[in-house]
């Protein structure tokens, strides 16, 4: 009787996932508006439009991403309750002492929705410097520091940053915010002074005028906008940054087939020419790997991140 008990549970467990979602999802984003924001609204509405169900994104800022974080790792594994991060996911771990989850243990990765390829250097308007030479001369004279924003401590653009404090011997203030978003329009109102961001939040107060962008981490130039220099060729060659990425995520223990049929459904939303070119008008890049190339990823990171903050010498809080 339990045998046959069993076998119907789980022909039951396989028959709802087959008829997954028929009911809402919901996708946290663990930030407030800015770069993943907009991309899990793009990604999401696409998903809705194939998929036949409302996936409503909600935004659970706070803490460097861990607020909205640590509500999917406490969600039920069934698929309707994802998670949108960053690459501050794999930073946390080694500027924090304690976590209220386990990044490696709490969570299935399903994939990895864009890369930013680089970060922009951008100041505000209220400061002289029109190059980046000029602002490093600038800070470095400056009788009180300098302010800088971010979305929080240990992610990114708070990386990118120290690492440029390092190596070009300027102490500026982190001032963290609960996102992007926040963190942008801080430089757009002249709270701070500089920053590292990601193209997606960054560009439309760049292009409003409402702030100078210097220099482009990257190898290459940005193909979006051309005329902005690489580090390098603004006169700072020893200087490269990665641009980090943003990701979907499940609860662990999510049933595989769940977590395949959301990436596939990714990969078909990111090959359509008009999610490519607004992609492209973020300034980011579609990748859509699958779970199992997307998990080695993230092992990967977890590693490379861990160097990159003891280089930088971000104290664990």
């Amino acid at each position: 009787m339990r045998t046959l008990f069993a076998v119907t549970l789980a022909l039951l467990s396989v028959a709802a996932q087959a008829q997954y979602p028929n009911r809402p999802v919901r996708v946290v984003v663990a930030a407030a508006t800015g770069g993943p924001d907009i991309v899990a609204r793009v990604v999401a509405a696409e998903l809705q439009a194939q998929m036949g169900q409302p996936f409503v994104v909600e935004n659970q800022p706070g803490a460097n991403g861990m607020v909205g974080a640590n509500i999917v790792a406490k969600s039920a594994p069934d698929g309707y309750t994802l998670l949108v991060y960053s690459s501050g996911f794999v930073i946390n771990p080694a500027v924090h002492k304690s976590m209220p989850y386990d990044t490696e243990k709490d969570f299935t990765p399903v994939t990895n929705l864009v890369s930013n390829g680089g970060l922009f250097f951008a100041v505000a308007n209220n400061i002289p410097p029109k190059t980046l030479q000029e602002f490093i001369s600038f800070a470095r004279q400056s009788p009180q520091p300098l302010a800088y924003s971010t979305p929080g401590v240990g992610n990114t653009w708070h990386l990118a940053m120290e690492v440029f404090n390092n190596m070009t011997g300027i102490k500026m203030t982190h001032i963290p915010y609960k996102g992007g978003g926040p963190a942008t329009a801080a430089l757009a109102s002249g709270e701070v002074q500089a920053m590292f961001a990601s193209p997606a939040p960054l560009m439309p107060h760049f292009k409003s005028g409402r702030v100078r962008v210097l220099a482009w981490t990257a190898a290459k130039r940005h193909p979006a906008f051309p005329d902005i220099p690489t580090t390098a060729e603004a006169g700072l060659p020893q200087y490269k940054h990665d641009g980090g990425w943003f990701a979907l995520f499940a609860p662990a223990n999510t049933p595989m087939d769940i977590v395949e049929k959301l990436w596939k459904e990714v990969q078909t939303a990111e090959q359509k020419p008009a999610v490519r070119e607004r992609f492209a008008k973020l300034g980011v890049e579609p990748v859509a790997d699958s779970p199992a190339d997307f998990k080695k990823f993230i092992q990967a990171e977890i590693k490379a991140y861990a160097e990159q903050v003891r280089l930088a010498g971000v104290k664990p809080e």
